[in-house]
């Protein structure tokens, strides 16, 4: 009991240095290790156990000998060396560099009469900064001084220079006065570049913005030198987020002469920024939306079968088109609202091709001339155009995304306005790309232009958010633009809006391009054979109401049914079952065997004359090549042709 305060002392101290970044030692007067925390060890990358208690001063000495950390030599020497000036106790501040090229900066001090403590800090980041700027101040001054002598002779060549930027470039006096401003101030704003002490901040930015400015120049009158962004607007009306630094001058005394202005336009970087954010957050609701998805197709599943087989089994019942129907028709409907759901999330099959563009804007012209007032014009733009111009996409998702978009211009629009429909091929470096969150490449981009009533900040942002919508209730469903961005992005392509109130609005699509592939043709299903006994059918799904509704569309098929809830069943009923007609299998069920493998196996085995995968979520990663995937809700018919191009 008397050293129980002690030793909670002694490890409380212990805790709280183990917590340092600093390593620290403590020898005594005999060179014996009685003190250290964990970051001793860690920066001079000590072995473990090497750092206890009692251990020689000359121990640690030899081990950095012999792995090299003093340099060429005799270890032995170099050993000596180092306990003889370790046994003067005199104090020390060194830096060294640590093979692994680390800097450690060693401070030692004596304890008198008791040994030496030690600190070790890591300097690395710090020196490798110090020598960065030092290199950057030492480029920026023989670039300074270079560009000064070559300029020197020439006043006329500094303002060609400035005038070159592609910035604002001003300087204003200690009285706010412009002595000068450079050519962008005229391009923005027509200010007279050679009157610049007319020039008035408060005239060419406006009293609103002149506000948010004012008190940084203040600030910078006083010394400081800012930056600061905000948003302002050209003389032709342009909406512009810039950065502005200032930069005080001052003279001899200390007083302020004047300041140095520069103003970058930043409004690009704004927008990837924004584009940024905005695909982070629609691929987070595209994941939410995926699995409500998977989870309501297996609702409607149970639904639709077993109201359609209601309504079948009961013809002549007058309750049925009273009752039964209705509801029919709007499970159908939910069904078709949650496939529009899982293209947002991106997680609808699609059957790309090469696909000409030019000639697909002809035909979506042709489908959609008829929903058009008569005098809103519709124009393809697709001057230097070489046809064809050949992208890789499913062609029936792009005519249906394209008609969405023109349709959507047309109620933004009077009915006297413009609709332009331009198609360009492109070349996306690696900025562009990282922009646009795609890849590098030949691209064809396509943009659906109108001069309508444009979008506010609000609408840009939320757009493409699934059920988000600006139209009256009932008029629309708020999926259209969710299912484009989320076809566009499966595809492996790229979408972006530009839009300002009462100015129009332009949907910009990139897509893939498919380096002159001939377009496939579609290769036609063989009809189902004709009714009567088709055999055995291996049936796998876990949720055993989905199974019910299944097993009565193999049945109504020709087809006896074998049933399992999970893969690893399914695997062992493949296995010892002779003469297996089709398996039809979910793709996610819980276990470690899911669908994929099952119809692998099958395949492999040659266990199943024909193979067929379904899923309530349908991502194109969760196909088997050479498996036709089904996406529930189906129905009969939809199966029967899935089960024939499932034949090998």
């Amino acid at each position: 009991m008397p050293y129980t305060a002690p030793l909670a002392r002694y490890q409380t101290l212990q805790a709280g240095l183990d917590l340092l970044d600093q390593g620290l030692s403590i020898f005594d007067a005999e060179l014996r290790l009685v003190a250290w925390n964990s970051a001793y060890v860690r920066l001079l990358d000590f072995p473990e156990g090497m750092a206890c208690l009692g251990t020689p001063f000359d121990t640690f000495i030899r081990y950095n000998a012999r792995r090299g950390e003093y340099g060429p030599g005799d270890p032995e020497s170099l050993v000596a060396d180092r306990v003889a000036a370790a046994r003067t106790f005199a104090p020390h501040d060194i830096e060294r560099v640590r093979p692994d090229g680390r800097v450690l900066r060693i401070h030692g001090e004596p304890l008198p009469g008791h040994g030496f403590v030690t600190l070790y800090s890591d300097m690395t980041a710090q020196r490798e900064a110090e020598r960065t700027i030092r290199e950057h101040s030492v480029d920026l001054e023989n670039r300074v001084a270079a560009r000064t002598a070559e300029l020197a002779s020439s006043e006329q060549r500094v303002r060609l220079v400035m005038d070159s930027i592609p910035a604002l470039v001003a300087y204003f006096d200690r009285h706010r006065v412009y002595r000068y401003i450079n050519r962008g101030y005229r391009d923005w704003f027509r200010v007279d570049t050679t009157r610049p002490e007319q020039a008035s901040a408060r005239s060419f930015l406006g009293d609103a913005v002149y506000a948010v400015v004012k008190p940084y120049a203040l600030r910078a009158m006083a010394g400081e030198a800012v930056s600061f962004e905000y948003e302002l607007v050209t003389s032709t009306g342009d909406r512009r987020a810039v950065r502005t630094s200032l930069v005080p001058e001052r003279t001899a005394d200390g007083t302020f002469a004047g300041c140095f202005e520069l103003t970058f336009d930043i409004t690009e970087q704004k927008r990837a920024q924004e584009l940024l954010v905005r695909t982070q957050k629609l691929e987070a609701m595209g994941h939410l939306t995926g699995g409500l998805a998977h989870d309501f197709n297996n609702i409607l599943t149970v639904v639709i079968g077993n109201l359609a087989a209601l309504a079948d089994a009961r013809p002549g019942d007058a309750l049925v088109p009273e009752y039964v129907q209705p509801a029919l028709d709007a499970s159908r409907r939910g069904a078709e609202l949650v496939k529009g759901m899982m293209h947002f999330a991106r997680r609808q099959p699609l059957q790309a091709s090469a696909v000409d563009a030019v000639a697909l804007l002809q035909t979506v012209e042709r489908l959609v001339r008829r929903s058009l007032p008569e005098h809103l014009e519709l124009v393809i733009d697709a001057a230097g155009v070489a046809t064809p111009l050949w992208a890789w996409i499913d062609p029936s998702q792009l005519e249906q995304a394209l008609v969405n978009m023109i349709l959507n211009a047309r109620d933004a629009s009077r009915p006297d306005g413009r609709v332009t429909l331009r198609v360009r091929p492109v070349v996306l470096d690696a900025g562009a790309a990282a922009a646009l969150q795609t890849a590098t490449g030949e691209h064809v981009r396509i943009d659906v232009e109108d001069n309508g009533a444009g979008m506010d900040a609000h609408t840009l942002a939320h757009m493409f958010e699934p059920f988000f919508t600006t139209k009256q209730p009932g008029l629309g469903t708020g999926l259209g633009m969710a299912m484009v961005y989320g076809f566009i992005k499966q595809s492996g392509g790229a979408i972006d809006v530009h839009s300002q109130p009462g100015r129009g609005t332009t949907i910009s699509l990139w897509l893939p391009a498919s380096g002159g592939i001939e377009a496939q043709r579609a290769i036609p299903v063989a009809a189902p054979a004709e009714a009567g006994w088709r055999g055995l059918a291996l049936l796998v799904d876990d949720d055993a109401q989905v199974r019910r509704v299944i097993r009565r569309n193999l049945l109504e098929l020709g087809y006896s049914v074998l049933e399992a809830d999970n893969g690893a069943e399914a695997l062992q009923l493949l296995t010892h079952t002779d003469n297996i007609a089709l398996l039809l299998s979910d793709v996610v069920m819980p276990g470690s065997v899911d669908g994929r493998e099952v119809a692998r196996a099958a395949r492999a085995q040659q266990r199943a004359q024909a193979v067929v995968l379904m899923s309530g979520n349908a991502p194109g990663d969760l196909q088997v090549p050479g498996v036709p995937l089904l996406t529930k809700p189906f129905t009969t018919a939809q199966l029967a042709d899935a089960i024939e191009a499932g034949r090998p």
